[in-house]
């Protein structure tokens, strides 16, 4: 789809991609320019997602142990 660049150095992003990367106004974007000369839009964080599993999953632990409590419990001592 080709779009038009306004004097103010905007353009219309198609709906279809908007819905594709879940874009709602206000929403951060990032653009950056591939090695063959295309630009890629991105979501921020957005890679991060897609690119394992587990990354949902990084974080912060809420619970602080103490290191002689978590090693017993890892080593199963009593």
């Amino acid at each position: 789809m080709r779009t038009t660049l306004t004097s103010k150095g905007q353009v219309t992003i198609p709906k279809h991609i908007r819905d594709a990367l879940h874009l709602e106004p206000g929403c951060a974007i990032e653009f950056r320019i591939n090695r063959e000369g295309e630009i890629v839009l991105t979501r921020p964080g957005a890679l991060r997602e897609e690119n394992g599993r587990f990354e949902r999953l990084r974080g912060k632990a809420d619970v602080k142990w103490r290191t002689d409590e978590l090693m017993t419990l890892l080593r199963g001592d009593d």
